[in-house]
């Protein structure tokens, strides 16, 4: 195995989300994946991911134009009948794969008449190893991933409502998306994602947050969820936590170290919350 990459950033060592929360106020959510994608023990947390490949997929791979003039791309499922329902998806740090792809079908069958957009952050890169998947999350440009997740919102139009959904760097991007798309973004799901730690930017949020976090997270840890839900608090906005018994990324079926209890457990959790509070119709 390759040795993994190291920046200077990583100076914040196995105590790196201690570090983060002083300081989270002052970091774009990129700047702060990129401090846990440079620490070596973040990394030695995502196993390697098993092999999978999407048969048959019922989804398309449609393009964004963004403000940069690089144009988006994003896995899109429509709707069997008209809807003005979106669910967006953001991925892992390994970028969107097969794997993030299934999860977009998944919850397309789960619920009716909503189409599912999963958001390529990445610009068509993935990672298939850690080394890979560090690389392009400590890459990552915050004006362009906000430019990336602007033009999803373009894309499907103002008169749209979505939802928000995503995993670990995703569920980080989930929060982002739902600050971004204020008024038209009606709930957000994230499950292990880097909260945002700035109160006055959590105030602009429009809508009711459900966090699904893993207690065994040695990085986005009780304490920085206890941070988030005192800060949301402050903020007067409604967050929802659930702490599950199980270790990061566990709701991967990729991850070798996949949790099915705690997964499935997660899953009716933010489907109810889904059905709640952006009023979808369960399949």
């Amino acid at each position: 195995m390759k040795k993994i990459i190291i920046v200077s950033i990583a100076i914040i060592g196995s105590l790196g989300v201690k570090a983060q929360t002083k300081s989270c106020c002052s970091l774009g959510v990129t700047n702060q994946n990129t401090m846990l994608a440079s620490n070596t023990e973040f990394a030695l947390t995502h196993q390697e991911p098993l092999a999978y490949k999407l048969d048959n997929p019922s989804g398309e791979m449609v393009s964004m134009k963004t403000a940069d003039s690089i144009n988006a791309s994003g896995y899109l499922i429509k709707s069997k009948v008209p809807s003005n329902k979106y669910l967006f998806v953001f991925h892992e740090w390994w970028g969107l794969n097969d794997h993030i792809k299934r999860e977009a079908e998944h919850l397309f069958a789960s619920f009716k008449d909503v189409n599912v957009l999963a958001i390529d952050l990445y610009d068509g890169k993935m990672g298939t190893t850690r080394e890979e998947a560090q690389k392009l999350m400590m890459g990552m440009s915050e004006a362009r991933s906000k430019a990336i997740v602007e033009a999803a919102f373009k894309f499907i139009g103002g008169k749209a409502q979505v939802a928000t959904y995503g995993w670990c760097m995703g569920g980080a991007w989930s929060l982002q998306a739902a600050l971004i798309g204020k008024k038209q973004v009606k709930a957000c799901v994230m499950y292990y994602g880097m909260p945002e730690g700035n109160v006055e930017r959590l105030k602009s949020l429009n809508c009711e947050v459900l966090g699904l976090f893993a207690t065994k997270d040695k990085f986005i840890n009780p304490e920085l969820v206890g941070t988030f839900e005192s800060n949301m608090k402050k903020a007067g906005k409604k967050l929802t936590v659930f702490n599950f018994e199980a270790d990061h990324a566990f709701a991967n079926p990729s991850n070798p170290g996949f949790n099915k209890t705690a997964t499935d457990d997660a899953f009716l959790k933010a489907s109810n919350f889904l059905i709640a509070r952006f009023g979808l119709i369960k399949n």
